[in-house]
């Protein structure tokens, strides 16, 4: 008994796109070839998305797995897999698509409601499963449907509220559902349409203005918000004006709230009634008409020297009568000067500020915008001075002045001046800066500076400060005579000169053998410096140098020489002598022994 499989095959009945509701049949079929006739068993498993559906056991090569109504639920991949006799065939995937949705159904919890309370909805789709999208819509009159998403992953009903607002009278819901198919969405009908009526808890407020709208500023308004309720209880009505909150009553039908008008009273209010959820609002324009205009102040002088007369007056244009006075403005709070639209003073430093006038009608209060007045103590004659301190500069190097003012009100003018040319105009408090980069052997040395303020007295103008150029020791150099070998006991004369440099230059010379050992020392107005060594000795050979410096605080070393002391020539014939005579006695005391040795 020889058998193989040479296929298995799937297929649907009537076809792959069945309508909702309509019976579907899945056919699986195993072409099976055998040696000879023989009865075989064969096992059918039917899945769908990889889940079983359908397992069967036949003696026959088909199978048929039926659904009396197809849903949406049932669409899918279906493949079938055939085991007999040991062996087994799985066939290829169908995707079998059940078009359309079951209409949902939606309930409502209440056909009557409140503004401001909530309508609670559920809608259904019993006979489809999850996961589903539902829309919810809420629809009025003459307005767009409101629509809520929910997606439910793991049930076939939804449930939603919508707020009942304001306006609201008779409401219409309903609901359709969605679900995911073949990279898009399939949806269902919409369900049936659900009507739920609305009752107002209270009616609009109304807002009145008492004894106009139009008003003066100075005399009294009262505004009045009243509403009609169902129920007092929780009631609350609110009187704002740019969202500030005037006033407010709770549990009651009417809010009072009364004041004494002014400009700032312009505008929109609104009058608020608050129950729950449910909220209705009524706004009423005001317009505040002016009473008179802000008062103006006017100074006889806004900058001034100190000891000066100062006439500050207050006026309003076309209005006399009312009550002024001057005030200064202070951060902990404004100083009263004096009850009047006049005011008349000497000043000094300290009264240097901000000055407002106030005008009072009808206990209607308003100031005028502030006027600045400065009063101002002269400059004191400034002081120049270099911030190193000492009037010098080394060439090359900037140069940093300092003017200084020590008494004068700010701001101050400084002006620095190189010789006569202007190099820097600064505006500070009471001293300022100047540098000077260009600093040359030759050039201009004489710097001042001026001081002014804004008082009448002028510029003052500092002392001519004279600075020291410092030039740097430049090429030093160490010569000597004689130069090189140096008799013992002889005279040496050292020379130590620079090229250049500002005098005093301190001058040294030092030997070095072993160890450094400064030999001379001396400060002269001269470039240049001799010093003599009477009497050389053979511990004076070695190595000599010599370093310049100055002002400047730059050593400058010159090239080494050396110097060899050598013996005298005196000393050398007395070594000679004491060689020599010896010798000179020996050849004689030889000669006279031949001599005699030949007579004898």
């Amino acid at each position: 008994q020889v058998f193989t499989f040479n296929a298995v095959e799937i297929q649907v009945q009537p076809s792959v796109k069945v309508k909702n509701g309509d019976p579907m049949s899945i056919i699986c079929h195993a072409d099976i070839s055998k040696s000879t006739h023989f009865q075989l068993k064969h096992n059918f498993t039917i899945f769908k998305d990889r889940k079983l559906v359908f397992m069967t056991v036949s003696d026959k090569e088909d199978a048929r797995y039926e659904v009396p109504v197809a849903r949406s639920s049932d669409t899918g991949d279906y493949e079938c897999i055939v085991e007999a006799g040991g062996k087994t065939k799985t066939s290829d995937s169908l995707h079998v698509w059940v078009k359309g949705m079951t209409k949902p159904i939606l309930t409502a919890e209440k056909k009557e409601v409140l503004e401001g309370e909530v309508v609670k909805l559920r809608c259904d789709l019993p006979e489809e499963a999850p996961p589903l999208y539902f829309v919810f819509q809420k629809m009025k009159m003459n307005s767009t449907p409101q629509q809520k998403h929910v997606l439910e992953a793991h049930r076939n009903f939804s449930v939603m509220e919508f707020a009942v607002e304001e306006g609201d009278n008779i409401l219409q819901f309903d609901c359709f559902g969605k679900r995911y198919v073949q990279l898009g969405f399939e949806s269902s009908e919409h369900s049936n349409k659900t009507l739920v009526t609305v009752r107002e808890p209270f009616i609009k407020p109304t807002l009145a203005a008492r004894p106009s709208s139009n008003i003066t500023e100075g005399d009294r308004i009262q505004f009045e918000c009243s509403t009609v309720v169902a129920r007092m209880r929780d009631i609350e009505i609110i009187l704002q004006k740019n969202k500030t909150i005037l006033n407010s009553v709770r549990d009651e039908k009417t809010l009072k709230y009364s004041t004494v008008a002014t400009l700032e009273d312009n505008g929109e209010y609104l009058c608020k009634v608050e129950q729950g959820r449910a909220s209705k609002t009524t706004k009423l324009n005001v317009h505040v008409s002016e009473l008179f205009p802000k008062p103006i102040l006017v100074a006889s002088m806004n900058k001034l020297d100190e000891n000066k007369e100062l006439t500050l007056s207050c006026s309003i244009s076309g209005f006399r009568k009312a009550n002024f006075s001057v005030l200064r403005k202070n951060s902990n709070g404004d100083i009263w000067l004096k009850n009047s639209r006049n005011v008349t003073m000497r000043v000094n430093v300290n009264d240097t500020g901000a000055y407002i006038c106030k005008a009072e009608v009808k206990g209607i209060v308003k100031e005028s915008k502030p006027v600045r007045i400065n009063v101002y103590a002269p400059v004191s004659k400034p002081t120049l001075s270099v911030a190193s301190g000492l009037p010098e500069v080394v060439l090359g190097k900037p140069l940093w002045l300092i003017c200084r003012s020590a008494t004068g009100t700010p701001p101050i003018t400084f002006t620095f001046y190189k010789g006569n040319e202007v190099k820097k105009i600064v505006i500070n408090d009471t001293y300022a800066t100047f540098l000077d980069e260009n600093i040359r052997q030759n050039g201009k040395r004489g710097y001042k500076c001026d001081a002014r303020n804004n008082h009448s007295s002028g510029v003052k103008t500092s002392n001519i400060l004279n600075i020291t150029v410092i030039v740097p020791i430049r090429n030093a150099s160490l010569g000597s005579i004689p130069y090189g070998e140096v008799e013992d006991g002889s005279e040496t004369a050292f020379l130590c000169s620079v090229n250049e440099g500002s005098w005093p230059i301190l001058f040294r010379i030092f030997r070095k053998t072993d160890r450094e050992v400064l030999l001379f020392e001396k400060s002269e107005n001269a470039d240049r410096v001799m010093w003599r060594k009477e009497a050389m000795s053979r511990q004076d050979t070695g190595v000599y140098y010599c370093i310049a410096s100055n002002q400047a605080n730059v050593d400058v070393k010159s090239h080494p020489i050396t110097i060899n002391v050598i013996l005298a020539s005196w000393q050398k014939g007395v070594i000679a002598a004491f060689v020599l005579i010896p010798i000179a006695g020996a050849v004689l005391l030889t000669l006279w022994w031949f001599l005699w040795k030949k007579k004898k």
